[in-house]
């Protein structure tokens, strides 16, 4: 694979081959976004916003505030991907606002916790429910299935971006058509609830709560800023995709937490902890319950699809930029992917399994691990919406985001919010996704070191395509 990446014919044809190359269209991309989006959070989630709010218009009402909070921090978004279509994504704005050494833990924070460690908890969803539709005697029964995900998918991805593109494309539909099947099942064939006894189910009443976990499930959106230098025509065509990615996943959303409502009542489905399982095993008994358990791990396979995809360039972007990562920041130009990029985030991911296998918790140590990182970062890309404009503020904005400068500022409050929870409620995971992110600063202080001891000027990230 080397050798592949090193010969090229000619300097010129080098230049031209070794960056992304725009071949995704609208629908690519939108495929991106919500199959990066819709993953196994609406199959948990549900129940315990439906524990946290007064009544049932609450609970739709909640995932329609949801979508909004998502939208404004799509047209966030839109702007500066549209002002700077790049392979880098957050990392490329982090960079340009607050200069290469926050950009560097911001990428590093992305190498080694928020990405890997969302991929690996997407694979062990995969793995939970694969475990219930194709049964695998032992402990390890999860990590294992986990573990092939990873394998699978990253094999499929450095294959090629149209290979990938098409598989992302794929999974996405399935989900959205069973997810639509949910939806039909819980507002024709299921029975409304009988009111589970007072007592006991308790709800708390904390909206608070209850949109930490929707906006956990809409979590994911803003994935398609890293293909936004891959994508025709990017500076009109990423904002339509943000938008009507997230318009897609709202309606979505609205529409099975209906299904749920409606199927199940709502002290059923704060009692319950597989929502979608217990509303098909309502309507079509338990081989309906084992389809559905098929259809989380389409859905998360595709979310982890998604997530394999995008992550890649972000490790590709820091590779270009830092000379000690230099192997990762070699574009493929005969798969037009970056291959190493996506090896070395396979590995991480895979030892992230390997953390959950031992801790047997693998699902939530790897959301402790990186939701306070996660959301410490998408807080600084909001503010640099700010930065940006007193920093560049000639450079050409095709979408600027509407009254302005109060929508960057509520996402940038709700960014904040995010922390703080993710901070007060989160176990021991989330100080190891801190330790990790901080052992970036030895890590940027070696590479800077090494950059001063070499006459030449450090390197630029890929070319943005104007």
């Amino acid at each position: 694979m080397a050798h592949e990446l090193v010969e090229r014919p000619s300097a010129e044809s080098s230049i031209a081959a070794a960056i992304p190359r725009p071949t995704l269209t609208v629908p690519d991309a939108i495929a991106v976004i919500v199959g990066g989006v819709i993953g196994a959070g609406i199959f948990r989630t549900p129940s315990i916003v439906a524990g946290n709010v007064p009544g049932e218009m609450a609970m739709i009402l909640v995932w329609v505030a949801g979508g909004l909070v998502s939208a404004i921090g799509a047209m966030c978004y839109a702007e500066l991907a549209a002002a700077y279509p790049h392979s880098g994504g957050d990392y490329h704005y982090i960079t340009r606002a607050f200069g290469r050494n926050l950009g560097f833990l911001f990428a590093w924070a992305r190498m080694a916790v928020i990405q890997t460690g969302s991929i690996a908890t997407l694979a062990f969803v995969v793995g939970d429910y694969a475990n219930e539709v194709l049964p695998i005697d032992g402990a390890l029964a999860a990590a294992i299935y986990a573990g092939v995900a990873v394998v699978a998918l990253t094999g499929l991805h450095t294959l090629g971006i149209e290979k990938g593109k098409w598989t992302q494309n794929v999974l996405t539909l399935a989900k959205t058509v069973g997810l639509l099947l949910v939806f039909l099942a819980g507002v024709t064939l299921a029975r409304h609830a009988t009111p589970i006894p007072a007592g006991e189910v308790k709800a708390s009443g904390s909206w608070g709560l209850a949109m930490i976990f929707v906006l956990f499930t809409f979590g994911g959106w803003n994935e398609a800023a890293y293909i936004s230098a891959e994508v025709r025509e990017p500076r009109r065509n990423m904002v339509r995709a943000l938008l009507a990615g997230v318009g897609v996943i709202t309606l979505v959303y609205v529409l099975v937490n209906i299904a749920y409502v409606h199927g199940l009542g709502l002290a059923a489905m704060a009692g319950s902890k597989a929502v979608a399982a217990d509303l098909i095993r309502r309507s079509l008994g338990e081989p309906g319950a084992r389809l559905v358990s098929l259809l989380i791990v389409i859905s998360a396979l595709g979310a982890t699809s998604s997530t394999i995809f995008t992550g890649a360039r972000t490790n590709y972007a820091l590779g270009c930029d830092t000379p000690a990562f230099a192997l990762i920041g070699r574009w493929s130009p005969r798969r037009n992917t970056p291959t190493a990029a996506l090896l070395l985030q396979a590995a991480i991911a895979l030892a992230l399994v390997l953390l959950g296998a031992l801790t047997r918790k693998g699902f939530e140590t790897m959301v402790d691990y990186t939701v306070p990182v996660f959301w410490f970062f998408f807080l600084l890309a909001g503010l640099s919406v700010f930065v940006l404009r007193v920093k560049e503020p000639n450079a050409p904005r095709p979408f600027r985001v509407p009254l302005y400068p109060v929508t960057p500022a509520l996402f940038c409050a709700t960014c904040l919010y995010m922390l703080y929870s993710s901070l007060n409620h989160v176990g021991i995971g989330s100080l190891a996704g801190v330790v990790v992110l901080l052992a970036g600063v030895p890590v940027l202080i070696f590479c800077r070191r090494r950059e001063a001891q070499t006459t030449d000027p450090p390197p630029t990230t890929p070319p943005t395509r104007r």
